[in-house]
């Protein structure tokens, strides 16, 4: 089995999809000729010619608004917006018309959509080039939001979302496109070729939306992440040997709160992580979730780690940035508080 980066495992699943499905096309800023400004859709122009992997003018409103239409007529655009920070103006778009088709016609149309977008900090973006607004998107009736922590993951649910006859904002976190990365900025890299979810099957499989899955087995607490803060929480419970469970939330909408549930009542406490401002971020929504279906079980308050409430910073990065020492405070914290 091949081992891929996270980068490839998006190409082979957007490249496996335009293999089977001639209704799939690809397009977006810089992604035909040039391949994207990350590499992810290299060759899929050559491949499949200009008709179906294509440059889109610089206009983020254009691009999902062409898409959205396109989806309506029965085609399946897989588009990308350069960089999450980016999509704004493309925002009502995606709230009032991508996600209210099939509502609006009830059921005669559906929107067969996927918005690609690179995430999330760590690469010295600073404020226009390291947000995290997934809580924009799961607040939205209509929209499916994803955010694989590997690349195994990443071409399973790509090729899942798809394959949906619905639209799904796939977020993937640039700062693991070429490997994983546990937030100790000051070692040495680690590429995926020594990873095992590096190993991703050529050809097609799915990974199904609103599963999570279970990183690291554990008794004493729940660590609820995503994204590259999967990574971040299994350094945190190595580095203080506390014996948290994992769960990669993979999906945030469709959410697999039995498996959330399963966990807290395990182990009676629980900590959300994410990269995300703190204030209305997804976390907020977790821990209410986890208040309400696991109150009887928790043995200490729901803690969140995440970003701050400011704009990501440039010269500040690893302050901002929920690495493994402010995770592993919380986890010595929580393990103490009754």
């Amino acid at each position: 089995m091949a081992r891929m980066t996270m980068i490839e495992a998006i190409r082979s699943a957007m490249d496996v999809s335009m293999g089977r499905d001639d209704d799939v096309v690809v397009f977006g800023e810089d992604v035909g000729f040039f391949g994207g400004v990350f590499r992810c859709t290299h060759g899929l122009q050559q491949k499949y010619g200009v008709s179906r992997c294509f440059d889109a003018p610089i206009s983020e409103a254009g691009i999902v608004g062409t898409a959205i239409g396109m989806a309506s007529y029965g085609l399946k655009p897989c588009i990308e917006i350069q960089f999450a920070d980016y999509m704004y103006p493309a925002y009502d778009q995606i709230v009032s018309e991508a996600a209210r088709l099939r509502y609006r016609s009830a059921g005669d149309f559906t929107c067969p959509l996927v918005i690609r977008m690179p995430t999330g900090g760590g690469i010295f973006g600073g404020q226009t080039h390291s947000q995290s607004p997934e809580a924009l998107f799961t607040h939205v009736s209509g929209l499916k939001t994803i955010v694989p922590s590997n690349p195994y993951d990443a071409k399973g649910l790509l090729i899942a979302a798809i394959e949906d006859p619905d639209p799904v904002i796939f977020l993937e976190p640039k700062r693991l496109y070429n490997g994983p990365f546990d937030g100790h900025h000051e070692r040495p890299v680690t590429a995926w070729s020594k990873h095992e979810l590096a190993e991703v099957p050529e050809g097609h499989y799915t990974v199904p939306l609103g599963k999570a899955v279970t990183r690291r087995e554990g008794s004493a607490v729940t660590i609820l992440a995503y994204g590259t803060m999967v990574h971040v929480a299994l350094a945190a419970a190595e580095d203080t040997g506390i014996d948290a469970e994992i769960i990669d939330l993979r999906t945030l909408v469709p959410l697999d709160l039995e498996a959330i549930v399963a966990s807290v009542q395990k182990t009676g406490r629980c900590i959300v992580l994410h990269e995300a401002t703190l204030t209305s971020g997804f976390g907020g929504e977790l821990t209410a979730l986890v208040q309400e279906h696991c109150f009887y079980h928790l043995e200490a308050p729901v803690m969140r780690v995440t970003g701050w409430d400011t704009p990501y910073p440039h010269a500040q990065e690893w302050d901002y940035f929920p690495g493994p020492a402010r995770l592993g405070q919380a986890l010595r914290d929580i393990m103490e508080a009754r």
